[in-house]
């Protein structure tokens, strides 16, 4: 669809209607105009009125904001923890920030995880070299 328009004093030119409504343009829209080599590509832009969408501060009541402040507040505070090198150490951190005794594995425990995997120890070596 191709139409001539003629560009006026200022820069300005009218779409045709048809053009317009072939690609969805109405009065206040934004246009992104180019220069691709020697030709101007017009491109239609979709602006998103952004005061038109809830924010944070409708979401809550005042006494929720309040809560929400001094909590961030409070962690702005510190204190800071970490970078912690394994989930053992978050897991230790974390029992003592709320109170429980740290759980320490014992040998046992480790011992017997061994045991149970085929392939390891020295149980499954002599039940394959009796065989």
């Amino acid at each position: 669809m191709g139409t001539l328009v003629r560009v006026q004093p200022k820069g300005q030119m009218t779409i045709p209607r048809r053009v317009r409504s072939a690609v969805g343009l109405v009065d206040g829209d934004l246009v992104e105009v180019r220069a691709v080599g020697k030709r101007t590509v017009i491109i239609p832009q979709l602006v998103i009125d952004r005061s038109k969408f809830p924010n944070a501060d409708d979401e809550y009541t005042p006494e929720q904001r309040r809560i929400i402040n001094a909590r961030l507040d409070e962690a702005e505070k510190g204190p800071f923890h970490g970078p912690f090198k394994d989930g053992a150490e978050v897991a230790v951190f974390l029992k003592r920030k709320s109170g429980a005794p740290p759980r320490r594995p014992n040998q046992e425990n480790c011992d017997r995880g061994k045991r149970d995997r085929p392939g390891s120890g020295s149980e499954y070596l002599r039940a394959r070299t009796n065989v």
